[in-house]
């Protein structure tokens, strides 16, 4: 019995903020607020852009996926956060454990996607302005997103696999806030050679060649962009670009410094560590649609009137 308790624990222990706990109720304040930013500015920006036909186009599609995986994202994390925080639940269950966990990684590969998909939304606006509509046509913008999805999917289900293989007869305890998982795996006594080498991977084959494509579409745009003659087209064409490489900086800054952080601060107090993961999953979801809002004149038009309306009303 002991045994097979090992190969399928009934929970974990989330240890939370170790030494600050005499500000957890501070603390959650601040993401909690994040939270409902995140809740609120995600969901109107989804329904702006499902009400009005105007806003159907690519860059506006690829934006509602980007606020859908931005709500998955917060809400598989923030809450338990706060659960956490202000009850002192620490307990999760294996299978919520492995569901939090499947859905994190989920996000941040489909998130990495879509800003992929947008710097070719933009290359090929700014490269190709009269072939855009032949270019994306919708049948193929869909076909995109899918297939980026499909692969998001693909590689991170197996983690799932790779964790439930494993017996965790020595600590269920989680020095973490959330599951993630080479956190979850070295809590088990068994060799995780094949975890260690498929998280290595898997961001090498997804967030690595997303980053460098966007690199070179953006390479692309800026060559495209300063060919041209006109001092007014060059400040247009930059501006259309100027939302999306704030959100690509908001993304990847603070995900690649976590990562440093994790491999290489030994010396950096371990709650500074989980604090700065958590920001970065409760931040970006809360940032991404006020950038979009402040700085795409469309949504901005589409937010005042929106509100104009229920004014008058």
């Amino acid at each position: 019995m002991d045994n097979l308790s090992c190969y399928n624990p009934s929970s974990f222990i989330l240890v939370g903020l170790p030494s600050l706990e005499k500000f957890h109720i501070w603390i959650g304040i601040p993401f909690c607020t994040f939270y409902v930013v995140a809740v609120v500015g995600n969901c109107l920006l989804l329904y702006l852009i499902a009400v009005d036909h105007s806003l159907h186009e690519p860059m506006f599609f690829f934006l509602s996926m980007l606020a859908m995986t931005d709500l998955i994202l917060s809400t598989t994390t923030v809450p338990k956060l706060l659960d956490n925080l202000w009850l002192g639940s620490q307990e999760i269950t294996f299978s919520g454990c492995l569901t939090q966990m499947f859905f994190l990684h989920f996000t941040f590969a489909v998130d990495s996607a879509i800003l992929l998909a947008m710097a070719l939304d933009r290359y090929v606006a700014i490269c190709f302005p009269l072939r855009y509509s032949t270019i994306l046509a919708p049948q193929v913008v869909i076909k995109l997103v899918v297939n980026l999805v499909l692969r998001s999917f693909s590689v991170i289900l197996p983690v799932v696999f790779l964790l439930k293989r494993l017996p965790f007869c020595r600590t269920r305890i989680i020095p973490h806030t959330y599951c993630e998982h080479i956190g979850v795996a070295r809590l088990s006594s068994a060799d995780i050679s094949i975890n260690i080498w498929y998280g290595f991977a898997v961001p090498l084959m997804t967030v690595i060649s997303d980053v460098i494509f966007i690199a070179v579409s953006y390479t692309f745009i800026l060559r495209a962009v300063f060919q041209l003659s006109s001092h007014g087209a060059r400040q247009k064409a930059l501006s259309t670009c100027g939302s999306h490489a704030c959100v690509i900086l908001m993304f990847y800054t603070p995900a690649f410094f976590s990562i440093l952080a994790h491999r290489f601060g030994h010396s950096v107090p371990r709650h500074l560590l989980i604090l700065f993961a958590n920001l970065y999953v409760a931040i970006p979801p809360a940032l991404n649609p006020i950038v979009y809002g402040v700085k795409t004149k469309q949504i901005q038009d589409k937010f005042i009137l929106l509100f104009s309306l229920k004014i008058t009303q």
